[in-house]
């Protein structure tokens, strides 16, 4: 194979990989907070809710659970605003799916929290004359966020490389830059060397942040 590594003209367009991998990070974040929230919410009204909305919960949650992404991302981008007959740019369709399905996964991770918190954290709330609406916030939310540090540790992590998806409907992120220069360039290795560390370290760099905020965050329990 006579192939010759040049990185010098790959190096010229690296500007998109910094700006990708911003735009990818960002991504991530906005749809874990949308995430967390539909999350929390929903394993709420699991947890305290009747039949009937445990089922409504449940079939939602393994919609999108057994759906793979990539469908799901040209769903929500190509096939909604077919029906609805409305448009949105793809940043914001891909942060919408991203969102949901986060949310999906976050249900049971939030509802396993909310199980774990101790009946008698609960009573002594009511004890102290906290309403249930002031004891699940004050009490119950809090305890379960902490136990469910771990899996939102590992779910910030998968969403970041979730977010290589959206290069298939021309979101500016990582993925995406890096396709921009290969065709442009038609240096395949050089830019997918580059993309693979890129990839590697920032999720080491995000693991490594998070689980620190989970040492901070960790609920110490009596020897």
């Amino acid at each position: 194979m006579d192939y010759h590594f040049n990185f010098t003209i790959v190096w010229r367009h690296a500007w998109r990989l910094w700006w990708g991998l911003g735009l990818s990070l960002q991504i991530a974040l906005a749809s874990l907070a949308m995430g967390m929230v539909i999350g929390v919410v929903l394993a709420v009204a699991y947890t305290d809710g009747r039949r009937i909305t445990r089922m409504l919960i449940a079939g939602y949650v393994e919609f999108i659970r057994n759906t793979p992404l990539l469908l799901l991302v040209y769903l929500v981008f190509y096939g909604i605003p077919s029906v609805g007959g409305f448009a949105y740019d793809a940043t914001t369709s891909f942060i919408v799916t991203l969102g949901f399905y986060a949310g999906a996964q976050l249900v049971e991770v939030f509802r396993a929290g909310l199980d774990a918190v101790p009946p008698g954290v609960v009573d002594a709330g009511r004890a102290i004359g906290l309403t249930p609406l002031r004891n699940l916030f004050h009490v119950r939310l809090p305890t379960a966020f902490r136990v469910s540090l771990p899996a939102l540790s590992n779910a910030y992590v998968s969403l970041f490389k979730d977010t290589a998806l959206g290069s298939v409907i021309a979101v500016p992120e990582l993925t995406h830059g890096a396709q921009w220069i290969n065709f442009n360039t038609f240096r395949i290795l050089e830019i997918y060397a580059l993309l693979t560390p890129i990839y590697l370290v920032t999720g080491w760099i995000i693991l490594a942040a998070l689980r620190l905020l989970e040492r901070r965050f960790a609920i110490v329990r009596p020897q």
